[in-house]
Formats: structure tokens, sequence, C-alpha cells
């Protein structure tokens, strides 16, 4: 049986006066993909923020690796949906994949050359090797995606979370995305955070559909139910062929 890497239960979130979370209970075991689809404003960001310990539970509980959050933190990596930075700020693509080691480093103290050695290996994993030496300015928004998911690597995680990182990428490059993360999951856990409903189906273990409130599907499927309890407006539905599906019917 496989080990429970995150156990959430009956967890309830207020932010600001409003309930963003109710009620939550999900379980994630190692080896999984985890597809987390719902609205905007439905508790997605806010359900990985609570995992990683940066958001405090108004009720319930969570535990992840059997741990408060922030005890755990040294065997997740997270890639943020936005970066916000100075394009003009002088730092390389390597210098910022090496950030992924700072939590294993002592205050001031050096990179080692097992730290660099990690790092290259992360931009090769993601196809960045070329692009080593480039100003992180010049990146397009998808070698930006990409950057960041080399920066979480470095960590050597056990848990990877990943927060709608195809937002901002053309067609071509969220193909590359998936073929990415496809081989990611072979050596860990994951959780995608997406509005990609229409491609996930095809890649992931499990989905979790997440409005407030959620439904979780041990399969990579969702039904009708199901979006209608996370937008709770008319929806139309489009499914292009059985190899694309994530309904259960179509």
């Amino acid at each position: 049986m496989s080990a429970l890497l995150v156990d959430i239960r009956d967890a309830t979130v207020m932010v600001g006066g409003n309930r963003v979370l109710d009620g939550v209970t999900l379980r994630v075991d190692e080896g999984d993909f985890l597809g987390i689809i719902g609205p905007n404003g439905g508790g997605k960001t806010t359900l990985l923020r609570v995992i990683l310990g940066l958001q405090r539970l108004e009720s319930g509980s969570v535990r992840v690796f059997g741990l408060p959050p922030r005890e755990a933190r040294s065997r997740m990596g997270y890639v943020p949906q936005h970066l916000v930075f100075d394009r003009s700020f002088p730092i390389t693509v390597r210098e910022v994949a090496l950030m992924g080691r700072l939590q294993h480093k002592r205050l001031f103290s050096r990179y080692s050359s097992h730290d660099r050695r990690m790092a290259d290996e992360a931009l090769d994993t993601v196809g960045l090797s070329h692009l080593a030496g480039r100003s992180v300015g010049g990146l397009s928004g998808g070698e930006l995606q990409r950057l960041l998911i080399a920066r979480a690597l470095v960590s050597e995680p056990e848990l990877l979370l990943l927060d709608e990182p195809t937002a901002s990428v053309d067609p071509e490059m969220k193909t590359s995305m998936y073929d990415l993360l496809d081989q990611l999951k072979q050596r860990m856990t994951i959780m995608l955070v997406t509005h990609d409903t229409g491609t996930i189906g095809r890649h992931v273990s499990r989905i979790a559909c997440l409005n407030c409130t959620m439904v979780s599907h041990d399969s990579g499927e969702v039904s009708r139910q199901d979006v209608e309890h996370m937008y709770p407006y008319p929806v139309d539905i489009v499914v292009h062929g059985v190899p694309q599906r994530n309904l259960k019917s179509h």
C-alpha cells in the first residue's frame, strides 16, 4: 500500500470574512498525480497554501508526511502561478535554479559543487541547459515556467505542487509542459492545479473538483454533475474525441 503523503480532514479556511474552503477532505498517496480543477476563486491556490503551511485553518486538520506542513516544507517543491520580478535585474537562468538549494544551506554559505550539479541536472530535465547563462529577463513565458519547475526540482522534492503552470503558454509549449510532467510523475508525487480540463484527463491518475467544497475521483474522469457543482452558472461542454475524454459520458 502506498504511503500517505497529504492528509487533509474537514478543512475550513476563512479569508477576509469569506469561506474559501468549506470542510475539504483530501488524501494524496505516494505516486499520485492529482489534477485539481475548478473555477476562479474556488480555493485551489488556497488549498496549496494550506499544504505548504502558509494558510491557517479555521477548523479541521492537515498533515504532510505525517507532520505539520511547516515542518515538511523541505520535502516539497512549489511552482507558483505568477512570478513578479524586475526583468532588468541581472540574474541568470542558472542562478535562479540554484535558489532551489537555499533551504539546504546555512545563512551566507556558498553554493557547493553538488548544488551546482543539481541545478545543471534540473535545467537539463526541463530543457533549458542551453539557456543557463542567459538573463532571466529574456525568457518567454513558457521558458520561465520551466525555469520555476527547475528551481523546485533542485530542492529534490518528494511532493511537487504546481499552480497553473500552463496558464500563460502557447499550445506547443503546453504540450511540451505535459510531456515534462509525464516524466516527473515517474519519480515524485504531483499535485497540479489547472483550468485545462480538456487535457489533464490523459495525464493525471486522479482528479479533484474544488469550488469551496471538494469532490475527488480515483480516475481521470469527471461527471456532468461535478461540472455543475463547480460552476454555478450554465456551462456548455464540448468534448473532441474519446482520446481527450474526461467526462464519463458524452
